[in-house]
């Protein structure tokens, strides 16, 4: 039987398009039907029992709504595809993540890969995805390195997440991969750290060699101007600018430089800018260079280098 057209939009213009052969055959289609549609190329099939009612491009919500419909009943999107819709990355991933209770057998589909739990996540909005903590928790237990854990927990972190929340979150999956690394990088979250380049910095220039602590992300107004710190050393005239990706894609900008300047006009503070490279690849060196911008102000002030057999500190 032919449906008209009115009664398929009903239910395709809540699905990003899509529809299932049982949504269509409940409504009193027949399979016959509703297999011309698609050898005649009118429709498109993205997963057995999953159809795409039009023949135009395939847009990524339409594939993440067919995925959610092909694997049924408690499927949520997850990992990347969940981290998309939260706002955590920019990039919609190539592949579609959807997480289904253990119990499910589910064949896996072309672009689309499966997560089976025994306990199942949070899950919220439209389409269904996991819970903002959970969707972070799922990304740092498969973080490939400490900053790419990091890197994750601070966008959760900017798309709302609460440390808290996370961390209430983590005691409910005591088996999760990088637990205990998680609560580590979860405190320095909690103190103010917004990316790995910060995360860097902290332990290997700062910790690793015993400098004082100094304060993270400093709001203030100089010379009529608000403007922001990303570490300053109170009562040694110093502050330090972390240049990552996020905050400074294109290298040192004017606003920077004008920052810059208002610190050494209105507070005689000295400003050292680090990248990457020197937080990652030299720590030992730029934490000599922190260190002579501490000594102007405390000459005799402690350190200690860190357990590289090549560090220069003293």
């Amino acid at each position: 039987m032919r449906l008209d057209q009115r009664i398929i939009d009903r239910t395709a213009d809540h699905q990003s398009g899509v529809v299932t052969s049982r949504q269509l055959i409940d409504l009193g289609g027949d399979r016959a039907w509703l297999s011309r549609q698609v050898t005649s190329g009118r429709w498109q099939r993205l997963h057995r029992g999953v159809l795409l009612t039009h023949s135009g491009p395939v847009s990524w919500d339409s594939r993440a709504t067919a995925a959610l419909l092909y694997a049924g009943k408690h499927a949520s999107l997850s990992h990347d595809a969940a981290a998309y819709l939260h706002g955590m990355t920019r990039r919609a991933p190539d592949t579609i993540d959807v997480t289904i209770p253990a119990d499910r057998r589910v064949t896996p589909g072309d672009g689309l890969v499966l997560h089976h739990r025994s306990h199942l996540p949070v899950m919220t909005g439209r389409p269904l995805r996991t819970a903002l903590p959970d969707t972070a928790l799922d990304l740092v237990a498969r973080a490939e390195s400490d900053d790419d854990a990091l890197g994750w927990l601070c966008e959760a972190v900017r798309a709302g997440a609460t440390p808290g929340q996370l961390r209430r979150r983590l005691a409910t999956r005591p088996r999760l991969r990088n637990s205990a690394l998680i609560r580590e990088l979860l405190a320095e979250v909690a103190a103010g750290v917004e990316s790995p380049l910060e995360g860097r910095y902290h332990r290997d220039v700062e910790r690793a060699h015993g400098l004082p602590t100094s304060e993270l992300q400093v709001r203030q107004v100089l010379g009529g101007t608000w403007i922001r710190a990303d570490r300053i050393y109170r009562g040694f005239g110093l502050r330090v600018e972390l240049d990552g990706r996020l905050a400074h894609p294109g290298g040192r900008t004017d606003k920077d430089t004008w920052r810059d300047n208002l610190a050494l006009l209105h507070a005689a503070e000295l400003t050292l800018r680090y990248r990457w490279y020197h937080a990652r690849i030299t720590p030992c060196a730029t934490t000599g260079q922190v260190l002579l911008g501490l000594r102007r102000r405390e000459p005799d002030l402690p350190a200690h280098p860190c357990t590289k057999p090549s560090c220069t500190v003293r």
